[in-house]
């Protein structure tokens, strides 16, 4: 079995994922992702994650990957997507 980085976070990372996690104005998906993110926090491995929030294993370990190499930044921004560019109207 790997083992996750671990996800060390600061009173203020901490605290402001806190806020996130309990947003209720917040999309859907931000709240998920830092709920993700404090619980691979305290210790969590990604199938732990899983379990508790309904997620796959795969799209815990993202969003932990994407924190460790964004920080809060890279939580609120999707990658970017293969397709066609969209086109400019004249």
């Amino acid at each position: 079995m790997r083992i996750a980085r671990p996800v060390v976070l600061d009173k203020q990372g901490q605290g402001s994922l806190e806020q996130i996690a309990r947003g209720r104005s917040l999309p859907a998906r931000l709240v998920e992702r830092a709920r993700i993110v404090l619980r691979a926090a305290a210790g969590l491995q990604d199938q732990q994650i899983a379990s508790e929030l309904g997620i796959t294993p795969e799209k815990a370990a993202r969003w932990r990957n994407r924190y460790l190499d964004g920080g809060i930044g890279a939580l609120e921004k999707d990658a970017t997507r293969p397709g066609r560019p969209p086109r400019r109207k004249p």
